[in-house]
């Protein structure tokens, strides 16, 4: 008797997050030349300093996690390329004494004002012994950032570049300081500052009376709020993947969110979403201050073309108390809110499912900055506008499920929040999950292998309700065999998948009829 391993035809196909937000802005510290991947709103606090009066984005994002959000990616903006130097965020800088009065520079990772909270200590208490007379080529280097209390020390740092212990190779991994881009020094040990006794407990090496046991940085300034310029990178920015277009280098995000962004970024950004399979959160134009305001200005829609159908706007903005304040009540844009509300409906429910109706709660909100009737509401709803309301009882939610292109008169397959995200998430899906595809020999084995597989996870979807149809037959199709891959196809080495499914739609309107009866008695 003989056994033999034959290789499985089944390839799972795994849903991709849907709810994983991407918020850009301004911030009070933090790196600007990356997304960070942040789970809770105590990595936003630490990396880019929480909440601050007159920052929208830590708003969003505290907002995001309080309502039900999970992974989040965060880019830094600053205002940079300002003729006024004033006006430009700067990085701190600190210069360390050294040898023949060299000094060696060193950097804030990221600019702002939190910089010159920075702290840096040299001191020689190595693992080297120099020879007689010789100078040392170690040394140890402590930081400190006096803003939130963090201590980085490196130990043993080497003053020959090639080294693997060189200055820049150990601050590549500290989150406070690095050396500058340009014009490094890293052939040099500083002078050590004041020894402290290491058994001493009561002698801190960075006591704010004893300033020679340090060197303080200066020089960080904050600068103005982001400009349109430093929102889309400059005229490179796609190319080199600056400001909002860092977002290329990141492996998934479904919701963008930009608090305070200028309006003529949007069509940019969504035309971004559209290329990620994401959607982009539209916060109300300040102009719209009242309904008439809102319909006035859904003549000319925050976003319009193609790209529309990747966009969402919520109306109007939020009052909640402040958590930079004391909790004094400040009106905030509905971006975060909405995004943190997607996120909980969806691991509740579902892609499938509105994030809107009673289930929709924003929580931490005190109040709507425009209380609207029913009638208010359907003159929005109709245009596309995702209203925002509040009920006895409920309290404030989300009352709205349509896209940018949801207006009536479009009459757009689009129009339904829902359908178009769970249309991304299948799209998403089976993009990654068909890679293994690429330079299979493509003929029927291949053929019904793709059928096996796509069709068991369109099936584990309409087994969760994603579907209409009360068989699958009914909810989806996968189609892939010799009549969508004609032979032309195959020797230009194309193996087409159709894959249709009917989607749910929301029920927006509750229709009851009513009718007297006459008493009839039934015998």
């Amino acid at each position: 008797m003989y056994i033999d391993e034959v290789k499985s035809a089944v390839r799972t196909i795994t849903g991709v997050p849907t709810s994983v937000a991407a918020f850009v802005g301004a911030a009070v510290r933090g790196p600007t030349d990356r997304p960070v991947h942040i789970t809770s709103f105590a990595d936003f606090q630490r990396i880019f300093g929480g909440v601050v009066a007159g920052s929208p984005l830590g708003y969003a994002v505290h907002q995001f996690y309080a309502n039900g959000g999970s992974e989040a990616e965060i880019v830094r903006l600053v205002h940079t390329g300002d003729s006024a130097p004033t006006k430009n965020a700067a990085a701190a800088t600190v210069n360390l004494p050294g040898a023949s009065s060299t000094n060696v520079p060193l950097v804030a990772r990221g600019q702002g004002l939190w910089g010159n909270n920075l702290r840096v200590r040299v001191d020689h208490n190595t693992s080297e012994v120099p020879a007689s007379g010789a100078s040392p080529t170690l040394y140890n280097l402590s930081v400190f950032d006096k803003g939130t209390g963090a201590v980085e020390r490196f130990l043993n740092v080497s003053s020959r570049p090639e080294d693997t212990n060189a200055l820049d190779k150990v601050l590549s991994s500290s989150a406070l300081i690095t050396v500058p881009t340009s014009g490094a020094v890293l052939n040099v040990v500083p002078n050590a500052h004041d020894t402290i006794t290491p058994t001493d407990p009561s002698q801190d090496p960075f006591d704010e009376a004893k300033g020679s046991r340090y060197t303080k940085a200066s020089g960080g300034v904050d600068g103005d709020h982001p400009a349109k310029t430093d929102y889309l990178g400059g005229d490179t920015g796609q190319t080199d993947k600056k400001g909002l277009y860092q977002l290329l280098k990141t492996d998934i995000f479904n919701l963008l969110c930009l608090p305070g962004a200028p309006s003529d970024v949007l069509a940019l950004a969504a035309e971004l979403c559209l290329e990620r399979r994401a959607l982009l959160l539209v916060d109300p134009p300040s102009t719209w201050t009242g309904i008439d305001a809102a319909v006035t200005g859904m003549g000319t829609p925050p976003v319009t073309g193609n790209a529309a159908k990747n966009a969402a706007v919520y109306f109007p903005d939020l009052i909640l108390p402040d958590p930079a304040q004391n909790g004094v009540l400040k009106t905030v844009p509905p971006c975060g809110t909405v995004a943190g509300v997607m996120a909980r409906i969806d691991v509740q429910r579902g892609v499938w499912k509105a994030a809107a109706g009673t289930e929709a709660s924003l929580g931490g909100v005190t109040r709507l900055a425009v209380p609207m009737t029913d009638r208010e509401n359907g003159r929005l709803n109709q245009l596309g506008v995702n209203c925002l309301r509040s009920f006895p009882v409920v309290g404030p939610v989300v009352w709205g499920a349509r896209t940018l292109r949801g207006a009536d008169r479009l009459a757009d397959e689009w129009k339904y929040l829902p359908v178009r995200r769970l249309a991304l998430f299948i799209e998403e899906s089976l993009f990654r999950g068909t890679q293994w595809v690429v330079f299979e020999p493509n003929d029927e084995p291949l053929w019904a292998s793709i059928r096996l597989n796509v069709g068991a996870f369109m099936n584990s979807l309409f087994r969760q309700g994603a579907f209409q149809g009360a068989t699958a037959r009914e909810a989806y199709i996968v189609k892939c065999d010799r009549e969508n891959n004609p032979q032309n196809d195959i020797d230009r080495g194309i193996v087409n998948i159709v894959v249709g499914f009917a989607p749910l739609k929301p029920a927006e309107f509750v229709i009851i009829h009513i009718e007297q009866l006459a008493g009839q008695l039934q015998v």
